[in-house]
């Protein structure tokens, strides 16, 4: 017997499709490495860092991160201005996720490369 696909059978899956709305910029996933695993907290560093990244583009990218929840902005209310990020508690917890996701990658994706 041939099942016919229903709406049941191909229903999305609501919390993949929620996380790849949050974390996917291009340059989120990214940015949340530099700042909660390479300790990177200043606007100037992570665009040294990430180096292809437009200012407004990496503007953009924390302040959504922020609006998600997944970091923190802290002025410090100086002149010259001075803001760094932290991983909020959800940016934190998602570093788990990325470990996995970087030690995948390291498996599978540098294969051959030197």
């Amino acid at each position: 017997m041939i099942m016919k696909k229903t709406e049941q059978s191909i229903q999305r899956c609501v919390t993949i499709s929620t996380v790849q709305k949050i974390l996917g910029g291009k340059w989120k996933i990214e940015i949340l490495y530099y700042i909660g695993k390479q300790d990177i907290r200043r606007f100037g560093e992570l665009r040294r860092h990430i180096g292809e990244i437009t200012e407004s583009s990496l503007t953009k990218q924390l302040r959504e991160l922020e609006s998600d929840g997944f970091i923190h902005r802290h002025d410090f209310k100086e002149v010259p201005p001075k803001v760094e990020y932290t991983l909020t508690e959800l940016g934190e917890s998602f570093m788990r996720v990325l470990d996995v996701i970087k030690d995948w990658g390291d498996l599978n994706l540098n294969k051959g490369k030197t």
